[in-house]
Protein backbone atom coordinates (compact mmCIF):
# COMPACT_ATOMS: atom_id res chain seq x y z
CA UNK A 1 0.00 0.00 0.00
CA UNK A 2 1.34 3.48 -1.21
CA UNK A 3 2.11 5.48 2.08
CA UNK A 4 -0.18 8.25 0.92
CA UNK A 5 -3.21 7.99 -0.97
CA UNK A 6 -2.74 7.14 -4.43
CA UNK A 7 -3.40 10.16 -6.96
CA UNK A 8 -3.70 9.41 -10.52
CA UNK A 9 -4.19 12.62 -12.63
CA UNK A 10 -4.26 12.95 -16.92
CA UNK A 11 -2.70 16.02 -18.34
CA UNK A 12 -4.66 16.33 -21.57
CA UNK A 13 -2.42 19.25 -23.11
CA UNK A 14 -3.65 21.12 -26.19
CA UNK A 15 -5.68 18.18 -26.90
CA UNK A 16 -9.37 17.02 -27.13
CA UNK A 17 -12.22 19.27 -28.71
CA UNK A 18 -15.49 19.99 -25.72
CA UNK A 19 -17.56 17.50 -27.16
CA UNK A 20 -14.08 14.92 -27.36
CA UNK A 21 -13.33 16.06 -23.71
CA UNK A 22 -17.35 14.79 -22.71
CA UNK A 23 -17.15 11.74 -24.38
CA UNK A 24 -13.83 10.76 -22.28
CA UNK A 25 -14.68 11.71 -19.32
CA UNK A 26 -18.12 10.00 -19.64
CA UNK A 27 -16.03 6.65 -20.28
CA UNK A 28 -13.69 7.35 -17.71
CA UNK A 29 -16.85 7.87 -14.94
CA UNK A 30 -18.94 5.60 -16.05
CA UNK A 31 -16.21 3.10 -14.74
CA UNK A 32 -13.91 5.09 -12.23
CA UNK A 33 -16.64 7.90 -11.15
CA UNK A 34 -17.30 6.22 -7.69
CA UNK A 35 -14.00 5.26 -6.22
CA UNK A 36 -12.95 6.10 -2.83
CA UNK A 37 -9.89 4.05 -3.13
CA UNK A 38 -7.58 6.10 -5.04
CA UNK A 39 -7.94 10.38 -6.33
CA UNK A 40 -8.49 10.86 -10.06
CA UNK A 41 -8.23 13.56 -11.94
CA UNK A 42 -8.68 15.10 -15.33
CA UNK A 43 -6.75 18.18 -16.74
CA UNK A 44 -8.02 19.37 -19.73
CA UNK A 45 -7.35 22.29 -21.83
CA UNK A 46 -9.09 25.38 -20.84
CA UNK A 47 -12.04 25.11 -23.79
CA UNK A 48 -13.11 21.87 -22.24
CA UNK A 49 -13.76 22.20 -18.75
CA UNK A 50 -17.15 23.42 -18.74
CA UNK A 51 -18.37 19.96 -21.01
CA UNK A 52 -15.86 18.03 -18.67
CA UNK A 53 -17.40 19.82 -15.81
CA UNK A 54 -21.02 18.88 -16.91
CA UNK A 55 -19.90 14.92 -17.28
CA UNK A 56 -17.80 14.99 -13.99
CA UNK A 57 -20.82 15.92 -11.71
CA UNK A 58 -22.58 13.93 -8.79
CA UNK A 59 -18.79 11.90 -9.10
CA UNK A 60 -15.88 11.20 -7.55
CA UNK A 61 -13.48 12.27 -9.97
CA UNK A 62 -11.38 15.73 -9.75
CA UNK A 63 -11.69 18.55 -12.43
CA UNK A 64 -8.09 19.90 -13.33
CA UNK A 65 -6.64 22.88 -15.41
CA UNK A 66 -3.17 22.99 -16.89
CA UNK A 67 -2.43 26.49 -15.58
CA UNK A 68 -3.49 29.60 -14.18
CA UNK A 69 -2.36 33.35 -13.74
CA UNK A 70 -1.33 35.15 -10.68
CA UNK A 71 -3.59 38.14 -10.87
CA UNK A 72 -7.55 37.91 -10.19
CA UNK A 73 -8.25 40.03 -13.12
CA UNK A 74 -7.64 42.93 -15.59
CA UNK A 75 -5.84 43.62 -18.81
CA UNK A 76 -4.20 40.18 -19.25
CA UNK A 77 -5.44 38.94 -22.44
CA UNK A 78 -5.19 35.01 -23.15
CA UNK A 79 -4.57 34.18 -19.00
CA UNK A 80 -7.05 32.79 -16.93
CA UNK A 81 -7.66 33.43 -13.35
CA UNK A 82 -8.04 31.21 -9.93
CA UNK A 83 -11.41 32.43 -9.32
CA UNK A 84 -12.26 31.46 -13.23
CA UNK A 85 -10.86 27.83 -12.71
CA UNK A 86 -12.99 27.59 -9.55
CA UNK A 87 -16.43 28.74 -10.75
CA UNK A 88 -15.82 26.36 -14.07
CA UNK A 89 -15.58 23.57 -11.63
CA UNK A 90 -11.89 23.21 -10.99
CA UNK A 91 -9.72 21.85 -7.28
CA UNK A 92 -7.04 21.44 -8.77
CA UNK A 93 -4.25 23.11 -11.25
CA UNK A 94 -1.10 22.01 -12.69
CA UNK A 95 1.82 24.37 -12.44
CA UNK A 96 5.04 24.70 -13.50
CA UNK A 97 4.98 21.75 -16.22
CA UNK A 98 8.35 21.39 -18.39
CA UNK A 99 6.88 22.43 -21.41
CA UNK A 100 5.68 25.66 -19.38
CA UNK A 101 9.20 26.56 -18.50
CA UNK A 102 10.33 25.48 -21.84
CA UNK A 103 8.29 26.94 -24.92
CA UNK A 104 7.10 30.03 -22.07
CA UNK A 105 9.83 30.70 -19.89
CA UNK A 106 8.02 30.62 -17.01
CA UNK A 107 11.05 30.59 -13.52
CA UNK A 108 10.79 29.48 -10.19
CA UNK A 109 9.47 32.70 -9.17
CA UNK A 110 7.02 32.62 -11.57
CA UNK A 111 5.32 29.62 -10.43
CA UNK A 112 5.87 30.07 -6.88
CA UNK A 113 3.83 32.95 -6.96
CA UNK A 114 1.03 31.24 -9.21
CA UNK A 115 1.73 28.01 -6.58
CA UNK A 116 0.19 30.68 -3.67
CA UNK A 117 -2.83 32.12 -5.65
CA UNK A 118 -3.42 28.93 -6.30
CA UNK A 119 -3.73 28.16 -2.86
CA UNK A 120 -5.55 30.91 -1.88
CA UNK A 121 -8.28 30.27 -4.16
CA UNK A 122 -8.53 26.65 -2.50
CA UNK A 123 -7.32 24.92 -6.07
CA UNK A 124 -4.43 22.58 -5.03
CA UNK A 125 -1.53 22.91 -6.71
CA UNK A 126 0.09 19.78 -8.72
CA UNK A 127 3.84 21.79 -9.25
CA UNK A 128 5.85 20.21 -11.62
CA UNK A 129 10.14 19.77 -11.12
CA UNK A 130 12.40 17.95 -13.49
CA UNK A 131 15.46 17.41 -15.74
CA UNK A 132 16.64 17.68 -18.97
CA UNK A 133 18.43 15.29 -20.44
CA UNK A 134 21.62 17.18 -20.94
CA UNK A 135 21.33 18.28 -17.61
CA UNK A 136 21.37 14.47 -15.68
CA UNK A 137 23.97 13.36 -18.06
CA UNK A 138 26.05 16.61 -16.75
CA UNK A 139 25.41 15.08 -13.28
CA UNK A 140 23.12 18.20 -12.04
CA UNK A 141 20.00 15.96 -11.92
CA UNK A 142 19.51 17.21 -8.21
CA UNK A 143 20.57 20.10 -8.40
CA UNK A 144 18.06 20.88 -10.59
CA UNK A 145 15.58 19.60 -9.00
CA UNK A 146 16.48 20.58 -5.96
CA UNK A 147 16.92 24.46 -7.02
CA UNK A 148 13.19 24.04 -8.66
CA UNK A 149 11.52 22.34 -5.99
CA UNK A 150 12.98 25.11 -3.25
CA UNK A 151 12.50 28.05 -5.48
CA UNK A 152 8.54 27.02 -6.18
CA UNK A 153 7.70 26.66 -2.62
CA UNK A 154 9.64 29.80 -1.57
CA UNK A 155 7.29 30.81 1.64
CA UNK A 156 4.61 27.93 1.12
CA UNK A 157 3.39 27.06 4.56
CA UNK A 158 0.51 25.09 3.30
CA UNK A 159 1.35 21.04 3.13
CA UNK A 160 -1.51 19.86 3.25
CA UNK A 161 -3.12 21.46 -0.40
CA UNK A 162 0.03 20.37 -2.21
CA UNK A 163 1.34 17.85 -4.77
CA UNK A 164 4.68 17.48 -6.42
CA UNK A 165 5.28 15.96 -10.07
CA UNK A 166 8.31 14.80 -10.53
CA UNK A 167 8.77 14.84 -14.53
CA UNK A 168 12.11 13.93 -15.88
CA UNK A 169 11.96 15.92 -19.33
CA UNK A 170 14.05 13.24 -21.36
CA UNK A 171 10.59 10.74 -20.31
CA UNK A 172 8.18 12.82 -21.22
CA UNK A 173 6.65 12.04 -25.08
CA UNK A 174 9.47 9.99 -25.75
CA UNK A 175 8.48 6.37 -24.72
CA UNK A 176 11.40 6.21 -21.87
CA UNK A 177 10.95 6.43 -18.57
CA UNK A 178 12.94 6.21 -15.79
CA UNK A 179 13.30 2.69 -13.72
CA UNK A 180 11.29 2.55 -10.27
CA UNK A 181 14.76 2.99 -8.84
CA UNK A 182 15.99 5.70 -10.85
CA UNK A 183 12.26 7.55 -9.99
CA UNK A 184 12.81 7.16 -6.16
CA UNK A 185 15.85 8.34 -5.98
CA UNK A 186 14.67 11.60 -6.68
CA UNK A 187 11.29 11.26 -4.90
CA UNK A 188 13.19 10.48 -1.90
CA UNK A 189 14.76 13.89 -2.60
CA UNK A 190 11.89 15.85 -3.15
CA UNK A 191 10.74 13.95 0.17
CA UNK A 192 13.61 15.25 2.32
CA UNK A 193 13.36 18.85 0.96
CA UNK A 194 9.34 18.56 1.81
CA UNK A 195 10.26 17.40 5.41
CA UNK A 196 13.27 20.26 5.56
CA UNK A 197 10.27 22.44 4.96
CA UNK A 198 7.20 21.69 6.57
CA UNK A 199 8.73 18.96 9.17
CA UNK A 200 6.37 15.89 9.26
CA UNK A 201 3.57 17.40 7.06
CA UNK A 202 5.93 16.90 4.41
CA UNK A 203 5.93 13.34 4.48
CA UNK A 204 2.38 13.46 3.78
CA UNK A 205 2.68 15.88 0.44
CA UNK A 206 2.13 13.55 -2.55
CA UNK A 207 4.68 12.89 -5.04
CA UNK A 208 3.86 12.07 -8.42
CA UNK A 209 5.95 10.18 -11.08
CA UNK A 210 5.43 12.43 -14.58
CA UNK A 211 7.43 10.39 -17.27
CA UNK A 212 5.62 8.66 -18.82
CA UNK A 213 3.72 6.73 -16.94
CA UNK A 214 2.04 3.66 -18.63
CA UNK A 215 0.15 0.16 -17.52
CA UNK A 216 3.40 -1.50 -18.23
CA UNK A 217 5.38 0.36 -15.81
CA UNK A 218 3.10 1.62 -13.38
CA UNK A 219 2.70 -1.51 -10.54
CA UNK A 220 6.75 -1.39 -9.98
CA UNK A 221 6.69 2.47 -10.67
CA UNK A 222 4.17 2.50 -7.37
CA UNK A 223 5.30 0.04 -5.47
CA UNK A 224 7.85 2.75 -4.72
CA UNK A 225 8.01 4.41 -1.11
CA UNK A 226 7.77 7.99 -2.17
CA UNK A 227 6.14 7.37 -5.39
CA UNK A 228 2.24 8.10 -4.71
CA UNK A 229 1.17 8.58 -7.86
CA UNK A 230 1.27 9.74 -11.04
CA UNK A 231 0.71 13.00 -13.71
CA UNK A 232 -0.42 10.89 -16.87
CA UNK A 233 0.34 12.70 -20.48
CA UNK A 234 -0.22 10.75 -23.55
CA UNK A 235 -1.70 7.54 -21.77
CA UNK A 236 -4.50 10.10 -20.18
CA UNK A 237 -6.23 10.36 -23.69
CA UNK A 238 -7.70 6.84 -24.12
CA UNK A 239 -9.86 5.76 -21.11
CA UNK A 240 -9.00 2.20 -21.84
CA UNK A 241 -5.39 3.34 -20.95
CA UNK A 242 -5.93 5.54 -17.69
CA UNK A 243 -8.67 3.63 -16.67
CA UNK A 244 -5.86 0.55 -16.49
CA UNK A 245 -3.59 2.81 -14.45
CA UNK A 246 -6.41 3.53 -12.15
CA UNK A 247 -7.31 0.01 -11.60
CA UNK A 248 -3.29 -0.88 -10.79
CA UNK A 249 -3.41 2.61 -8.42
CA UNK A 250 -6.62 0.52 -6.94
CA UNK A 251 -5.16 -2.60 -6.27
CA UNK A 252 -2.31 -0.98 -4.62
CA UNK A 253 -4.37 0.61 -2.11
CA UNK A 254 -6.35 -2.19 -1.41
CA UNK A 255 -3.30 -4.65 -0.98
CA UNK A 256 -3.76 -6.48 -4.45
CA UNK A 257 -7.92 -6.48 -3.84
CA UNK A 258 -10.32 -5.61 -6.23
CA UNK A 259 -11.40 -1.86 -6.23
CA UNK A 260 -14.93 -0.97 -4.69
CA UNK A 261 -16.10 0.41 -7.83
CA UNK A 262 -16.54 -1.05 -11.22
CA UNK A 263 -12.88 -0.13 -11.94
CA UNK A 264 -12.22 -4.16 -11.80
Amino acid sequence: MSKNKILIAGNWKMNKTSAEAKALVSEIVAVCGSTTSVDVAVCPPFTALSAAAESLKGTNVLLGAQNVYVKESGAYTGEISASMLKEVGCSCVILGHSERRQYFGESDAFINEKTKVAQAAGLLPIVCVGETLSEREAGKMMEVVTTQTVGALAGVTDAANLVIAYEPVWAIGTGKTATPAMAQEVHAAIRALLVKQFGEAGSKVRILYGGSMNPANASELLDEKDIDGGLIGGAALKSATFLDLVKIACSKERGGHKCCCSCQ
